[in-house]
C-alpha cells in the first residue's frame, strides 16, 4: 500500500471541498513523475480536474515552488495556480493545465514547419514576458553554480558512466573550457531564468495557449539560457535554419524591451556558449539519473545533447582543442553507452 498516495488523496479531496465545495472522490490517476522526487496525480469531478502533488519535504523545496508560482502568476506568467499546500507533509494542490505537453504537439502527424514556428513563437513571447519579471527575490546563477553544473559532465558522464580516466592535460582542457563558458555566462544581461524552459515543461492548454511548469529552480541569470534550452532542446533537434530564424526573432524582440541590447554577433556567440554550458550540465545529469536513480530512459538523450557540443565547438577557434578532444576521445567512448529503457523515463530532467 502506498500510504503517502492515500494520505495525499484524502488531503486533496478535503482541500477541494474547502475551496470549491465539491465532494470529490479520492480516486487519483497518476499523471507523471519527473526527474526529482515529486509525483503528480489528477482528481476529477464532473468536468473539473485538479493536480495533487506529492513532494516530500525532506527532498523538495516546496516553499520556494509556491513562492515562485505566486510571484510569477501575479505578473501574468501562465503558471498553475497553487490552490492549497501543506509544507509540513509535502502536499500541494494545483490548477490542472491538462495533458498536452509541447513536445508531442511539435511531433503531431501532418504538422508543417509553419505550425512548428508558430508554437515556438508563442513560447518565445511567453519567455520574453517571463524575462521582464523582477529578479530581486531569485538566487543568482553565480560562478559556483555554473562550475558545479559543468562538473557533472566530467564527474558523472566521463568518469562514472563511461569509465574514462582523464589525464592531467584532459583535466586542464576541461577546466579551461568550463572557465571560458562561465566567463561568457556571467557577462550576459541578467534576467529571470526558468532553467528548464523546453518542450517537456511547456503545456499546450485547452485554449491553445502555452502554460509553464517545473519552474521551482528559477534563478537570476544569463539572458540566453532559457532561449537555448528551448531551441536546442535536449529532447529534439531542429534544422539549424529554423533555430537561427527563431533566435533572430527573439533577439529582434528583446532589444526594444531592454532585455538584450548587444548586436547580433555578440548575441549569437552568447547563445552558442550558453548552450554549451547547458548541454554539458544536461549530459551529466542524464548520466546521474541513470546511475544514481536508475532512470535509464535518459541515456538515449545523451548522444543528441553531446552532438550539440560538437556542432558549436567547431565554430570557435578558442574551442578548437575541446572540439578535437570531443571528436578523437570522447565521442568514440560515448558510442559504448548501454541501451536505454524508455519505460523508466520521466517528463523532465534538467
Amino acid at each position: 500500500m502506498d500510504q503517502r498516495r492515500e494520505d495525499l488523496a484524502q488531503w486533496a479531496a478535503a482541500m477541494i471541498r474547502q475551496h470549491a465545495d465539491y465532494e470529490v472522490k479520492t480516486d487519483m490517476t497518476m499523471v507523471s513523475g519527473d526527474a526529482s522526487f515529486r509525483r503528480y496525480f489528477r482528481l476529477h469531478y464532473l468536468n473539473h480536474s485538479w493536480i495533487a502533488v506529492d513532494a516530500p519535504p525532506e527532498k523538495e523545496d516546496n516553499p520556494r515552488f509556491v513562492a515562485v508560482a505566486r510571484a510569477w502568476r501575479d505578473h501574468g506568467v501562465a503558471v498553475p495556480k497553487v490552490i492549497a499546500h501543506d509544507f509540513e507533509r509535502g502536499f500541494m494542490l494545483l490548477e490542472d493545465f491538462g495533458d498536452q505537453l509541447l513536445w508531442p504537439a511539435l511531433h503531431a502527424d501532418g504538422l508543417d514547419e509553419r505550425s512548428v514556428m508558430a508554437l515556438y513563437e508563442d513560447a518565445i513571447s511567453q519567455l520574453l514576458h517571463l524575462q521582464g519579471l523582477p529578479t530581486g527575490q531569485l538566487p543568482a546563477y553565480d560562478a559556483e553554480l555554473l562550475d558545479r553544473e559543468m562538473a557533472l559532465f566530467r564527474d558523472w558522464l566521463c568518469i562514472e558512466q563511461l569509465g574514462m580516466t582523464l589525464s592531467d592535460s584532459e583535466d586542464a582542457l576541461l577546466a579551461n573550457t568550463f572557465a571560458l563558458l562561465k566567463q561568457n555566462a556571467l557577462a550576459q544581461p541578467v534576467v529571470a531564468v526558468h532553467r528548464d524552459y523546453h518542450s517537456r515543461n511547456l503545456m499546450v492548454r485547452a485554449d491553445g495557449s502555452l502554460g509553464v511548469i517545473d519552474f521551482q529552480d528559477a534563478v537570476a541569470g544569463p539572458a540566453t539560457y532559457d532561449l537555448v534550452s528551448l531551441l536546442r532542446d535536449c529532447y529534439v533537434r531542429w534544422p539549424s535554419s529554423l533555430v537561427e530564424e527563431l533566435a533572430a526573432s527573439y533577439w529582434q524582440q528583446a532589444r526594444p524591451l531592454g532585455i538584450y541590447l548587444g548586436d547580433w554577433a555578440q548575441f549569437h556567440r552568447d547563445f552558442d556558449f550558453m548552450g554549451m554550458q547547458r548541454h554539458l550540465k544536461a549530459a551529466g545529469i542524464f548520466a546521474r539519473l541513470n546511475l544514481r536513480d536508475g532512470k535509464t530512459g535518459y541515456l538515449k538523450d545523451i548522444p543528441n545533447t553531446c552532438r550539440y557540443l560538437q556542432d558549436v565547438s567547431a565554430r570557435y577557434p578558442e574551442l578548437a582543442d575541446f572540439h578535437q578532444w570531443l571528436n578523437s576521445v570522447f565521442m568514440p567512448q560515448l558510442a559504448n553507452l548501454p541501451p536505454s529503457a524508455d519505460s523508466t523515463r520521466d517528463s523532465s530532467a534538467e
